[in-house]
């Protein structure tokens, strides 16, 4: 596709709506809808990104609107930052409305240790976690499973993680699902995306995956920040992968398998990334089973990260995790898709929502959100950039009315891999970023390069946006003190 300026001309709903309506272009069945300032919608125009959203609004049982969050790029069929609703009787699954890495998601370790007791430790602390933590591309960890283990991994998720000795009973409490989504479907899984599974678990990865060492610059909202165990001055890490090749590959699969499908279901697209079949066909169940496989493959990839997260602080502290207070304050998935109950033009209606890039912000009181954080709402974690800040938020009644209970997923890319690599040349980011106080490792400088901080939106604007839309409140930002990049 062309990715000439957007010509579009939106309609302003308020200060931070923007919407396409459905005669923007034929074959919309529902309007497109941004959620953006004027700033971040006319950055987002300059590659032709809202055009990926009008696209999402032809899919068949699409209700509502296709929509975007503030942090919108370019993506593969459907944008990063896209959430879009279906009808399960009429609509559809589209792998591009979850992308190849499923379940790639965030979590957040607190502790009881603040800046000042580390002192110089900052460094040999980021030097053990990079040693612990196998990271780049095709990286392979410790644990390599057998066909059974991997199975189970499929199934029980991050259970199966704290079952073998890798992690705490109490961390599942505060996971999404508790760290596993039921209907998983091994036996969907193709033999490709089990071999490229059964060595990469407790991996971080490459591109966007991160482990960040951090201190709590400031806190917004107290009482949910105790709610939390958040406090100014305090350490924290945290951790940003997903289901690794595993999770890639069955993407893979399926986008074939969904190729196919168009034509057997006669489903027209304006563009064969957006492949995707009716979720009431063999098809879709096929690729939901997998799709869940994967998502638990993920969790569990995370929860063997944590494990390992609290080795490197016992060894470079020689006092044991549980004294240092390394507890789970939440993880959250951002590339899922999920059967959900939501209320649409008044009446409420069993939907397949798909959340590309994008976090679910259900507000205090729902049933889903996790026990221990229901009184406060859904955390939500939000990474900026490695050079600046990131915040964690909790979700407001605004994101049942707009968004399918969906916000944000960080600050999102503003320059293309390439163009930072262009951007970056003669550089070294590596000394930028320990002049500004911040050690870092990776083992690809290349990779430092990609995810400059000016690679990135300033985080800062996206949190203002989510705010004044009411989908999520600020509760915490987090200052990086450390980084671990692939």
């Amino acid at each position: 596709m062309n990715r000439t300026p957007f010509p579009g001309t939106f309609e302003r709903l308020d200060a931070y709506r923007w919407r396409l309506p459905e005669t923007f272009m034929a074959g919309m069945r529902v309007p497109a809808v941004i959620v953006a300032s004027r700033d971040l919608l006319e950055a987002a125009r300059a590659d032709q990104t809202p055009q990926q959203v009008a696209n999402v609004a032809t899919l068949p049982g699409i209700v509502g609107a296709a929509l975007a969050m503030p942090d919108l790029h370019w993506g593969y069929g459907f944008p990063v930052g896209g959430v879009a609703a279906f009808d399960e009787r009429d609509g559809v699954v589209s792998p591009g409305g979850i992308g190849y890495d499923i379940n790639c998601g965030i979590r957040l370790i607190r502790s009881d240790l603040r800046a000042g007791e580390l002192g110089k430790r900052i460094a040999p602390l980021v030097d053990a976690v990079f040693a612990r933590v196998p990271s780049g591309v095709g990286s392979s960890g410790a644990m390599h499973l057998t066909l059974e283990d991997e199975k189970a991994v499929c199934r029980k998720g991050a259970r199966w993680t704290v079952e073998h000795g890798y992690g705490w009973p109490g961390d599942l409490a505060v996971t999404e699902d508790g760290g596993a989504m039921p209907d998983a479907d091994f036996g969907e899984v193709s033999a490709r995306a089990r071999e490229r599974g059964r060595g990469q678990l407790g991996t971080l990865g490459s591109g966007n995956h991160f482990l960040e060492i951090q201190v709590v610059d400031e806190v917004f909202d107290e009482a949910a920040a105790g709610v939390l165990g958040l406090f100014p001055g305090q350490i924290t890490v945290m951790i940003h992968s997903g289901s690794r090749g595993f999770g890639y590959q069955v993407c893979e699969d399926f986008l074939g398998v969904m190729g196919k499908a168009l034509g057997k279901y006669r489903v027209d697209v304006p563009d064969r990334q957006l492949a995707c079949a009716p979720l009431t066909s063999p098809e879709a169940r096929r690729y939901l089973g997998a799709m869940a496989a994967a998502a638990n493959y993920a969790w569990a990839n995370r929860q063997a990260m944590t494990h390992a997260v609290r080795e490197a602080f016992e060894a470079v502290l020689g006092l044991p995790a549980t004294r240092l207070g390394l507890g789970l304050v939440n993880d959250n998935c951002h590339n899922i898709a999920r059967m959900e109950t939501h209320t649409v033009d008044g009446v409420p209606r069993r939907v397949c929502v798909h959340r590309k890039g994008a976090t679910r912000a259900f507000p205090a009181g729902h049933p889903e959100v996790a026990e221990p954080h229901r009184a406060i709402g859904q955390p939500i974690l939000l990474p900026g950039d490695m050079g600046r800040a990131s915040y964690v938020l909790v979700g407001q009644p605004g994101s049942m009315e707009w968004t399918f209970g969906t916000t944000a997923h960080g600050a999102g890319r503003r320059m293309s891999r390439h163009a930072a690599v262009k951007a970056a040349r003669g550089r070294r980011i590596d000394r930028e970023l320990e002049a500004r106080g911040i050690t870092v490792r990776a083992h690809d400088p290349r990779s430092l390069a990609e995810e400059m901080p000016e690679a990135y939106k300033d985080i800062e604007s996206v949190v203002e946006v989510l705010e004044g839309a009411g989908l999520a409140k600020r509760v915490a930002r987090f200052r990086p003190l450390g980084v671990v990049k692939g």
